[in-house]
């Protein structure tokens, strides 16, 4: 399910960006890398959070570590991350394949801006077989993500 609402997202909003599938997993950032040829940084990690009452998806360089003290300027309050099976619940793709695309809730998607160091990232494409080679502008264009610093 989770693949198919990743690829039904990109044949509605953008039909020129391929899924790549593999055979080995991709469910941690070093695989990831490992898998697609790029140094960890630039597997575009999707983090799950709850913030009060709200839970937002933060994308983030693989290599990079949340800075608790920038999320609780950025956001106001203190962020937690979601169990396994919030994280399953509320984007409906499973741990490993996370993204901001084809959510099966509608969340507020934020890019730190670690990826911008980088022309093109990957984000898992809602399985741990599965990504997308993407500019970080565009991904946050996608998903209409908000643009910040969170990260170490």
């Amino acid at each position: 399910m989770s693949l198919q609402s990743v690829r039904q997202f990109f044949a509605e909003h953008a039909p020129d960006i391929d899924i790549i599938e593999l055979n080995q997993s991709t469910a941690t950032v070093a695989l990831a890398a490992a898998a697609h040829h790029v140094e960890p940084g630039q597997i575009a990690k999707t983090l799950s959070l709850k913030i009060k009452n709200d839970v937002v998806l933060v994308v983030a360089k693989g290599d990079a570590r949340l800075d608790n003290k920038k999320l609780k300027s950025t956001f106001g309050a203190k962020a937690r991350m979601l169990s396994s099976d919030e994280v399953v619940t509320l984007t409906g793709h499973p741990v490993g394949g996370v993204c901001p695309f084809g959510l099966e809730n509608p969340l507020a998607v934020y890019c730190d801006v670690s990826l911008k160091n980088y022309e093109e990232v990957l984000p898992a494409a809602g399985s741990i077989h599965s990504a997308v080679r993407i500019s970080p502008e565009r991904m946050a264009q996608l998903t209409d993500a908000k643009w910040i610093d969170v990260c170490e």
